[in-house]
């Protein structure tokens, strides 16, 4: 199945595209267009673009969506998804300390590689790891 997002991506696309490789679809591929461009013509899902059924909702990141829109049930993505919002969206509510530090990384990511595609894969590793850590009490 194809998916679409905006290019350049940020944490909370790198997040959604490592949750939908590892709940939803192992064999995603990923297509990303200007931020902007219309995606309606695509034959793919779009995700964390404005006006898509996968995007922010209710003040809470793509990441969260997608969890309910699948109803994807798990701690410990719950917890990666209080991470990205805090990274990702406003809130009255202080986002938990690794928000800032996992959204330096991912923004890293994409000025270091310049290539959407290889942050996705490398920002999977460090979601995975993540995952791991909470998994095992972190």
């Amino acid at each position: 199945m194809k998916w679409v997002t905006w290019e350049k991506v940020g944490i909370d696309r790198i997040a959604c595209a490592w949750l939908i490789r590892k709940r939803i679809d192992p064999h995603a591929e990923f297509l990303f267009i200007k931020r902007g461009e219309d995606y309606k013509g695509l034959d793919a899902i779009p995700f964390d673009i404005p006006g898509a059924n996968l995007s922010h909702k209710r003040g809470k990141c793509s990441f969260s969506t997608i969890l309910k829109e699948y109803g994807i049930e798990d701690k410990f993505l719950e917890q990666i998804a209080k991470i990205v919002n805090g990274a990702d969206t406003l809130s009255d509510l202080l986002p938990p300390p690794e928000s800032a530090g996992v959204d330096l990384v991912c923004r890293g990511l994409t000025k270091t590689l310049h290539d959407d595609a290889r942050a996705l894969e490398i920002g999977g590793v460090i979601f995975d790891a993540i995952y791991t850590q909470l998994a095992e009490g972190g």
